[in-house]
């Protein structure tokens, strides 16, 4: 693990971007239906999943005593805001498609009363900063390499670009308030990342069979889509696979996210969208940017 700490960034709250959604075509992604499907999957369970880490940092925020971190848990809460607001527009899309979100979304809502009401508030902060490990690496996973994104239609990798832009800026809010102030142990904090490694990977692959299901694809056709699709994902060369190390530095007991680096192209996002102020060629910037 790169035991170099790299200096945090900035959070900034971004509101009102347009990403024109509705524009998108049903499979979006290569028109790949497995892929489109994946993203969408992913994408349907995240208004829900950033209220819940909202929550769950909630339960800590009035025990912050440091004012720099009790100002990045405040601009953490409104960019998860801002997120749910854009990942909903996606679902209604999915829903307009005669999408079975309604379904999904009641499931995710359950999971998460589930944990709240169910778990320690020490392992709910630990589960929020496990997802964010995991969004982070999903960020550098999506747009380190030029052709992972290629075959994406501009405006829903436009989305994915500021959500990872902004992945980048907070990935290390909730982990400074699960160690600095709940004080998780690093047992805990291993186990919530198996938790929600196996939850997540789960449920993602569960809601994107039921998505391409709906969409009328055989028993058969699906099969080969996930035979196809899982060599893309965990192949020897799959996008997730070459991120392997960097999911395992979690397990460090020294580990802090600031020991990864940021994701070389993010000023170029930025610069761009300052220039532009559209969001959509600011994800044009930053995915023409990647290696």
């Amino acid at each position: 693990m790169n035991a170099i700490n790299h200096p945090s960034l900035d959070p900034v709250v971004r509101k009102n971007l347009d990403f024109r959604l509705d524009e998108v075509p049903r499979f979006w992604f290569d028109n790949d239906p497995f892929k489109s499907r994946l993203f969408d999957a992913l994408s349907l369970t995240f208004p829900d999943g950033e209220r819940y880490f909202i929550q769950c940092v909630r339960l800590f925020q009035n025990q912050i005593e440091d004012p720099e971190l009790a100002n990045r848990v405040k601009v953490f809460i409104q960019q998860e805001a801002q997120h749910g607001i854009s990942h909903d527009k996606m679902n209604k899309i999915l829903i307009n498609q005669g999408m079975p979100i309604e379904k999904y979304i009641r499931q995710v809502n359950q999971r998460f009363k589930h944990a709240l009401k169910r778990y320690p508030n020490t392992f709910n902060i630990a589960i929020t900063a496990s997802c964010e490990h995991l969004t982070a690496l999903m960020a550098t996973t999506f747009f380190s390499e030029k052709s992972t994104m290629q075959g994406a239609h501009p405006f829903i990798r436009g989305l994915f670009a500021w959500h990872s832009i902004e992945e980048m800026e907070h990935r290390d809010v909730a982990y400074d308030v699960m160690v600095d102030v709940a004080k998780t142990s690093n047992v805990v904090r291993y186990t919530a990342l198996i938790l929600v490694t196996i939850m997540m990977f789960g449920f993602t692959m569960q809601r994107t069979h039921g998505l391409l299901k709906q969409d009328g694809f055989t028993r058969i056709e699906r099969v080969k889509m996930f035979k196809e699709g899982l060599k893309w994902l965990l192949g020897q060369k799959g996008i997730l696979t070459v991120k392997k190390q960097d999911y395992l530095d979690w397990f460090d007991p020294k580990f802090h996210p600031s020991q990864h680096p940021i994701i070389q192209q993010y000023q170029v996002w930025v610069d761009t969208l300052n220039t532009t102020q559209d969001p959509i060629v600011a994800g044009e910037a930053f995915w023409q940017a990647a290696h």
